[in-house]
């Protein structure tokens, strides 16, 4: 009865509606394939939050502005004094107007003009010892966690150098060397990269000893691609909030030892020499404004990069990847 039921069933169907499937290696193949990005993945969780992609918008045009502001039409020159054409006397403190839109200082000089100029040092101060800290920082961290014969003589540069208040040593350097620009970097620089170093290594530590790590190691990958291809890309996303906030922190100390009287010449425009001008005089109401506008430029950078570091920092974990 079964085979019979079989039989009629075979012969009821239509042959010409089916036809047999070929192996075909290309497209099995593409059935495999993924088109997964990571940094991808990263950026479209990035700018789903509105508030970070805002502030990413405008910190390029920040950059963009103040790289291009020499260059457009009348604009003047940060470190020349202007004078009064009535009385042939120096402009001070002149009020914003049309023509000088933030007014001048208590020498005559063009306050619009010297706070984009002292923004360009402060950013370049910022970024260069922000790259320095990321680059040495990271390099330094991963030998140290990773390669334990340099375990011990690391930790021993790293407690005396730590032990010395980074304030001492920044007031020291700018004390022996001539007060400028690169001395101020160079002087970041010497203690910047020990708290990335350090990070990057305890976190190093606690990774290191992972199945394919040790596979790896017994299957004769170098040291340098274990570090690069293992254990550094589970650490981007803590990695780039703290980039993030070196820029800030970098700026911030400029603007502390300009405080102390110990920053960039007053020749040499920067957010510090301008915040330090404009604290003499925040007291006298009519001269505020000296204070606020480079004030409120330095609060918006700051604040742009620690938020953007955080929301970057969360993006870049795999787990709130789409």
């Amino acid at each position: 009865m079964g085979n019979g039921k079989i039989n009629k069933l075979s012969d009821g169907i239509n042959e010409s509606l089916f036809e047999f499937a070929e192996f075909d290696d290309e497209e099995a193949q593409r059935a495999g394939y993924s088109n997964y990005s990571y940094w991808r993945s990263t950026w479209q969780v990035f700018i789903k939050n509105r508030i970070a992609f805002l502030l990413l918008i405008l910190m390029v045009a920040l950059l963009i502005f103040t790289m291009i502001q020499p260059y457009l039409p009348n604009q003047k020159i940060p470190t020349k004094i202007y004078l009064d054409a009535k009385t042939n006397m120096q402009l001070r403190n002149h009020r914003p107007d049309a023509e000088f839109w933030f007014g001048t200082n208590s020498i005559g000089q063009d306050l619009w003009a010297r706070i984009w100029s002292g923004t360009r040092t402060s950013l370049f101060i910022g970024i260069a010892v922000g790259l320095w800290e990321a680059i040495v920082g990271i390099m330094i961290g991963a030998l140290w966690g990773y390669v334990r014969a340099l375990d011990r003589p690391i930790t021993e540069v790293y407690n005396v150098m730590d032990n010395i208040p980074v304030t001492i040593i920044l007031v020291l350097l700018t004390y022996i060397m001539r007060p400028s620009l690169s001395t101020m970097i160079f002087a970041m620089c010497i203690t910047g990269w020990l708290g990335m170093a350090r990070f990057v290594r305890n976190l190093i530590v606690i990774i290191r000893d992972r199945e394919y790590n040790l596979a790896s190691k017994c299957l004769g990958t170098p040291t340098g691609r274990i570090i690069s291809k293992n254990l550094l890309p589970y650490l981007v996303s803590v990695i780039m909030l703290r980039m993030a906030l070196a820029i800030p922190a970098a700026i911030g100390y400029e603007v502390f030892l300009t405080y102390i009287g110990l920053g960039l010449p007053v020749s040499i425009p920067s957010l510090g020499n301008l915040i330090n001008e404009g604290r003499a005089l925040m007291m006298v109401q009519s001269l505020r404004y000296q204070l606020i506008f480079p004030a409120i430029v330095l609060s918006i950078i700051t604040i742009s990069f620690y938020m953007m570091g955080n929301v970057f920092a969360d993006a870049a974990d795999p787990r709130n990847h789409v």
